[in-house]
């Protein structure tokens, strides 16, 4: 980054600092990950110069060239990869993908039916302060008070009474496998579009890990990073049926011209989502995930559901006798960087929540298993014992950046 040293060194040195701290941190966010050099590589190429409204073969601007071969390159990867019939890889972010979808299939002041988001969904599927909340009618299943799991027939009974236009499957907070037939079934009986979103999961899928929903779903969108590991960015998959639907929200319905540099970057980690070492990867990411949640059981911690079937664990501390928050900044104080998050029924807001939400994606790219796991779970009893012992935690935090040199990322070199 010699240039940007040169024209910027302010911008240059945070960056920098930046790159020191994911180096030297544990990084336990479910939803962040490392990319490859060569993904970044590509997000940061002259792609970003050239503009390129509507889709390979039919733009607005001339000069398309290299820049068509290169979206289609995308597509076909997606739809291989994911065996779907197909792929549009324009949208800037989940939000906007699902945002596509609603208006691909449906009409304002339509019904949608999704999880809540204090039970774990995300706020695009009908939560209040979400324009899906806003401009369509919006219904929330929710997890068993007593299992902490989703129950499928009470699912049904809500779906048989709403009749909602549109079912959405998806979580950013929940640690259980979805079963998408179940979903998809439930869709089918009152007549309704079934959307998947995979954003946290795509990589599991992608690794066998996690069931697909692409026989079951009209449309499955997914962001291309968390899991899947590849540049900050999204994806709508669906049926042939709705293709162009999908396409003309995409474009020119919600976006302009489409980010070149992140569609080669998706392009990129597609690549390399269908080589066998990222199957094990996907793999592993499961393995570490059950492991660093016995681990942390094992320690008296109070995990919702009980433990974990994917890449993320959702812990109440409330029986700790501390808030979510307050052990989130502790742990960050150690190096160890997790979220505090609502819990189910949470009696506390939002933004001091009882729980603290964690997952094994970016840690498991660095190459750290299950002894790596045991360790960074005894940390982090360590440090919610001590919470106010900065001594102690100063100590822990010299340990975790000493795994962490053992254990250097993609992508990144110090």
């Amino acid at each position: 980054m010699r240039w940007l040293e040169k024209i910027d060194p302010e911008i240059y040195q945070l960056i920098k600092a930046e790159e020191r701290r994911q180096y030297e941190s544990i990084r336990l966010i479910p939803s962040e990950n490392y990319t490859s050099a060569a993904v970044m590589e590509a997000t940061g190429s002259v792609l970003t110069n050239k503009y390129s409204e509507g889709y390979p073969g039919k733009r607005y601007y001339e000069g398309q060239q290299y820049i068509d071969q290169i979206e289609n390159i995308a597509r076909e990867r997606a739809k291989n990869l994911f065996k779907a019939e197909h792929a549009n890889v324009q949208p800037y972010s989940g939000s906007p993908a699902n945002m596509a979808v609603y208006y691909a299939l449906l009409e304002p002041g339509d019904k949608i039916m999704g999880m809540s988001l204090p039970h774990g969904g995300h706020l695009t599927h009908g939560w209040k302060v979400s324009f899906s909340g806003r401009f369509y009618q919006s219904v929330q299943y929710t997890v068993s008070k007593e299992t902490g799991r989703l129950d499928y027939d009470q699912i049904r009974e809500m779906a048989k009474r709403e009749r909602p236009k549109l079912i959405v499957s998806g979580a950013t907070a929940y640690p259980r496998e979805f079963d998408f037939k179940a979903f998809g079934e439930i869709a089918q009986e009152v007549g309704a579009y079934f959307l998947a979103d995979i954003a946290h999961i795509a990589g599991l899928v992608v690794a066998g890990v996690h069931q697909s929903p692409i026989p079951y779903a009209d449309a499955v969108t997914t962001t291309t990073h968390k899991t899947l590991r590849g540049p900050r960015g999204a994806m709508i998959l669906c049926k042939a049926s709705h293709a162009n639907a999908i396409d003309r929200a995409v474009f020119p319905a919600l976006q302009g011209g489409p980010h070149n540099h992140t569609t080669a970057a998706i392009a990129v980690a597609l690549k390399e989502a269908s080589s066998p070492d990222f199957i094990e990867y996907g793999k592993q990411i499961v393995r570490n995930a059950k492991v660093l949640a016995e681990a942390l059981l094992e320690y008296g911690f109070s995990l919702i559901t009980g433990g974990t079937d994917n890449h993320l664990i959702l812990i109440d501390m409330t029986s700790k006798g501390v808030t979510g928050k307050q052990t989130a900044k502790a742990l960050d104080r150690a190096g160890i960087v997790v979220n505090y998050n609502t819990v189910p029924f949470d009696p506390r807001k939002p933004f001091d929540p009882s729980g603290i939400r964690l997952g094994t994606p970016s840690v498991t790219s660095r190459g750290m298993k299950e002894e790596e796991m045991r360790l960074i779970a005894r940390w982090i009893n360590e440090v919610v014992q001590n919470i106010g012992d900065e001594e102690r935690i100063q100590r822990i935090k010299n340990e975790v950046r000493e795994l962490c040199h053992h254990f250097p990322p993609p992508g990144i070199s110090l």
